[in-house]
């Protein structure tokens, strides 16, 4: 964040601070604070953790854009199985794996269903029910988009698994040189998300409290969602009001509280995210089973 919103240091209360007069002992000497660098976050994953959040988020895009360009299995298993590969490296247990990444590990059997079931029918036709039908090709296009999915959503979650908002603004505008109104905005709004998850759950007491919070669950959540959005909406606007009062909008150059800097990890990450989606399109063109998405 920029300096102007710098958290100020917090300080004890006279009631609660001590003399060393009155107590007749000496004070002992404050340590001094640790550096930033040593301070262990938990979850931090090994060698990722020195990673700059801007390029995690570049590696991703190196990593998953050449797999949306084709639609084939060869490419999506290899690249899924140097990803996982390297996680166990990075330190991701299969426990962590689950617990992260569990939305994806549903959301990829269910999209191969519906290909199983809905996509181009093409070889022997093995069951057949009104629009669905079951066939060689759709068989095929079910297994590539369920590995397809977990090659692409597992990176992405995982790189982005203990990224702070915070270090992520900083990155944005001082690497990749993002506009600060920008930035800063995008910043203040991602950390009013997680007031949402209070706001309904206070609702929710509240309308119960006066006994019409049982029953509708339909007319109940129509109701609230709106109010939800409204209660948004005004804090948005006095949110925008006090960052303009503060100087948020100025176009003078900024100072930054902390900078954020690249080094030789981002560069190793990115080229590993190259490396893995240059080596996933190859054994697929190898095996002759790369097919482009415009064919």
């Amino acid at each position: 964040m920029s300096a102007t919103g710098q958290r100020a240091t917090e300080t004890p209360s006279p009631a609660r601070r001590s003399s060393p007069e009155r107590s007749g002992a000496a004070a002992p000497a404050a340590a001094p604070p640790a550096p930033a660098a040593v301070i262990a976050r938990p979850g931090r994953l090994r060698f990722v953790g020195r990673v700059n959040p801007v390029t995690r988020l570049a590696a991703a895009m190196v990593l998953t854009t050449p797999l949306l360009l084709t639609v084939d299995w060869v490419s999506a298993a290899v690249a899924l199985v140097v990803q996982l590969v390297l996680f166990a490296f990075a330190g991701v247990t299969p426990g962590l794996l689950m617990r992260r990444t569990w939305p994806i590990l549903i959301a990829a059997p269910i999209a191969g269903v519906s290909m199983l079931l809905y996509g181009e029918p093409s070889g022997t036709v093995y069951a057949e029910f009104w629009l669905a039908r079951i066939t060689d090709g759709s068989i095929e296009l079910a297994i590539a988009v369920t590995i397809r999915v977990l090659a692409i959503g597992l990176p992405a979650v995982l790189l982005f698994l203990d990224v702070d908002p915070t270090d992520l603004a900083d990155g944005l505008a001082q690497v990749w040189r993002l506009p600060s109104r920008f930035v800063l905005g995008a910043l203040a709004g991602a950390r009013l998300v997680g007031l949402f998850v209070e706001d309904w759950r206070a609702m929710g007491l509240s309308r119960r409290a006066r006994g019409i919070g049982d029953h509708g669950a339909l007319r109940r959540f129509a109701t609230m969602a709106f109010a939800l959005l409204v209660l948004a909406i005004r804090r948005g606007s006095k949110l925008a009001t006090a960052m303009e009062a503060r100087g948020f909008g100025s176009d003078h150059p900024r100072t930054w509280a902390r900078p954020s800097t690249v080094g030789w990890p981002d560069a190793v990450l990115v080229l590993l995210a190259l490396a893995i989606a240059a080596i996933a399109i190859g054994a697929a063109i190898a095996a002759g089973t790369f097919h482009p998405v415009w064919s």
